[in-house]
């Protein structure tokens, strides 16, 4: 443990957190052309029933692709004692710990004279698919940028350091370039001496000269043995069925929602807060006690998700974390964002920022009205009880005061990010006082974009080695098209061209690029096949995938390789997909053996006996066991294909599924969803991120 500074009764230290953790691997080196999950959207008729201003930010800027962030599915389920870099922050009443390489989550934050933890502070560190990108994990505070969903950041370091204060102490600044919208962010954690509240001051600026589209949402997780209390009447809901409609709060369908343990399925519920009304949410135990979330008023939106207490929920829990001790309670999270839903993005005028502060810290409320029946005493008991523990016009005090400092320059460097911010800046000769990108950051894989940038040509990677990781952003998409083409240059112009909406240009530069690839034809092949599925063709989508990981293994053999493994799983898929099963065996011969052990592989195992007609084969590879590490929230294939293979009930370690129905986890029932419009999207809860 390093003591950093000491500071009016503040203190900042850098130390290693110690957590059970799964290695996060390497990342998947192909391109990301298409979303994990399919975005959601919303029928005329839910649009036509929402506020103006929501149906605006609903549809726009979608996101078409998780570029250029590369996806993170390299993890496993193994944990073994694993030490991360934290930054401490402590007075004498709140200890909270920060881990800037894990995109600056806040893993606990504790009160000193309760002793209680206020968070749910997620013992281990487990990686699942939830991120845009992959890789995510549960537990604590979390900062969502980007898009709808968990941030490509959440498993990426972040800049920080350690800047002057307000008050004269010292807080910890953590900052970064976010890559999805191409923006710079910084979130300086504010603990004043004396104080039982954190703040964050939370500034998100666009250095272009065109408007930005912008999505911020902080989820905390809260144990879920709580009541969850909002200044609200009504909630947009979505859930398993897919749809987004007013409701009534608390009850809904004859239960009170504002007790996660009360719904059986997954959901979200964001609430309606009134214009004017202070924004605040909190989650408060039994006796009254517990956690409150509030923030200055651009911070509109406040919501609750729970995983609900069927089968399939628990074994999301069981799945994400483990408990501190047998019988403890799981989570759920409580959310603050920009905007009503999560559905929407708010717009960013050129050269513009926005800005505001948070305050997070224990509360205690008469459990009485905590826990009646009147709603709306409930809610105005807490509201009493936070003005007076924090009231409304300190926080707007504490905000005006933070602004001040927001563009100091940092001081000591507790942590260091990644070299994208840099090479952005380079580029685009920006000014961004407080949160300085040096050029000293950059490393191996900004150093070809560096090159393109000073000379206009970009390198290509060695031989045998797979394309470094695309840039997408208009500015570079240009670079590329004045560069000199070969076919590395075509390989990333096709990528540029396809996040942009081109498919048909994209198309053009991976076939031009063919030409002069020799042995490196397999990257372009892969683009090529991943088009032809988007476009409906399979069967040629099968031959090229076929043709790419013939030339992989030729040009690098078949040593377990973060390339080979993703190319075969793309493949399979999409050899399956066009009933080609003994081309998907013949992938699955060639893979190394301990490769063809990971969870991914045998789930690829059943797929391809059960094409071949054996079901009992199918249902051995079940009975052995087997994880699934990257599966996505929501997906329903594990329970597929154990009814293809067998007609028994679906094992507990399989279940995933998260809505009623002969397809999802139970019987039937109306459930908090009934009848109402659609939104479409993946079979999962919703836009948990």
């Amino acid at each position: 443990m390093v003591v950093m500074t000491t500071n009016a009764g503040t203190t900042v230290r850098r130390t290693v957190l110690t957590l059970p953790a799964a290695p996060l691997g390497p990342e998947n080196p192909l391109p990301a052309l298409r979303l994990l999950d399919r975005p959601r959207t919303v029928d005329d008729a839910t649009r036509r029933a929402m506020p103006r201003d929501m149906a605006r930010q609903t549809g726009h800027a979608p996101l078409r692709t998780p570029l250029p962030a590369r996806i993170l599915d390299g993890y496993g389920r193994e944990r073994t004692a694993t030490a991360f870099d934290a930054i401490v922050i402590e007075n004498d009443r709140l200890r909270v710990t920060v881990l800037p390489g894990l995109g600056g989550r806040v893993h606990s934050l504790h009160h000193k004279p309760t002793g209680r933890e206020l968070l749910h502070r997620n013992p281990v560190f487990q990686p699942a698919a939830f991120a845009l990108n992959g890789a995510w994990f549960s537990g604590g505070i979390e900062w969502n940028i980007g898009a709808t969903g968990h941030t490509a950041l959440t498993c990426a370091p972040l800049h920080a350091a350690v800047v002057p204060a307000p008050d004269g102490g010292d807080m910890v600044r953590l900052w970064e370039w976010e890559r999805l919208r191409d923006l710079p962010f910084q979130v300086d954690l504010w603990l004043p001496a004396g104080s039982d509240f954190l703040y964050a001051g939370v500034r998100v600026r666009n250095p272009h000269e065109r408007p930005a589209p912008v999505y911020w949402w902080t989820n905390i997780a809260v144990p879920e043995d709580r009541r969850v209390l909002a200044p609200a009447d009504e909630a947009w809901h979505h859930g398993h069925a897919h749809t987004l409609r007013r409701v009534p709060v608390p009850y809904q369908d004859g239960e009170d929602r504002t007790y996660p343990l009360n719904s059986a399925y997954s959901g979200d519920w964001f609430y309606e807060v009134p214009d004017g009304s202070r924004k605040w949410i909190a989650a408060l135990d039994a006796e009254g006690e517990g956690f409150v979330h509030t923030s200055t008023d651009l911070l509109r939106g406040r919501k609750l998700f729970v995983w609900g207490h069927g089968r399939g929920g628990r074994r999301w829990q069981e799945w994400l974390t483990e408990p501190e001790t047998p019988g403890a309670p799981g989570y759920a999270e409580i959310q603050a964002g920009l905007a009503r839903t999560q559905l929407e993005h708010v717009r960013l005028d050129a050269e513009g920022e926005l800005n505001w502060l948070e305050a997070y810290g224990p509360l205690a409320a008469d459990p009485r009205a905590v826990h009646g029946a009147d709603w709306g005493a409930a809610r105005a008991e807490v509201a009493k009880r936070l003005e007076e523990q924090l009231p409304r016009t300190d926080v707007e005090a504490a905000c005006a005061a933070w602004r001040r400092c927001a563009d100091t320059e940092p001081g000591t460097l507790l942590a260091t990010g990644s070299g994208w911010g840099a090479l952005e800046v380079l580029r685009g000769r920006f000014t961004l006082p407080g949160t300085p990108f040096a050029e000293s950051a950059l490393g191996e894989q900004q150093e070809p974009w560096r090159e393109l940038l000073r000379t206009g040509v970009l390198p290509a990677p060695p031989p045998g080695a797979p394309p470094g990781p695309s840039l997408v952003a208009p500015h570079w998409r240009d670079m590329l098209e004045t560069a000199p083409a070969d076919w590395h240059t075509e390989y990333h112009l096709g990528v540029a061209q396809w996040h942009a909406g081109d498919r048909a240009q994209a198309v053009r530069s991976w076939e031009r690029g063919l030409g002069g690839a020799g042995a490196a034809r397999w990257p372009l092949l892969r683009c090529l096949a991943v088009a032809d599925r988007e476009g409906g063709h399979r069967e040629r989508a099968a031959d090229r995938y076929a043709e790419a990981f013939d030339g992989l293994c030729a040009a690098s053999g078949t040593d377990d390789t973060p390339a080979l493994v993703a190319l075969a799983r793309e493949a399979l898929d999409a050899l399956l997909a066009a009933g080609r099963p003994g081309a998907a065996r013949a992938v699955l011969d060639r893979l190394p053996p301990a490769v063809r052990q990971r969870g991914a592989f045998r789930l690829a195992e059943v797929r391809v006996l059960l094409a071949e007609g054996d079901r009992a084969g199918a249902r051995a590879v079940f009975d052995a066991g087997f994880d699934v590490p990257d599966l996505r929230e929501g997906a329903e294939t594990l329970g597929e294909l154990w009814s293809a293979a067998t007609d028994e009930p679906l094992p507990a370690r399989y279940d995933f599924r998260m809505r009623p129905g002969p397809e999802g986890d139970g019987p039937k029932s109306s459930g908090p969803d009934g009848d109402g419009p659609k939104t479409t999207g993946p079979k999962s809860s919703g836009p948990k991120g």
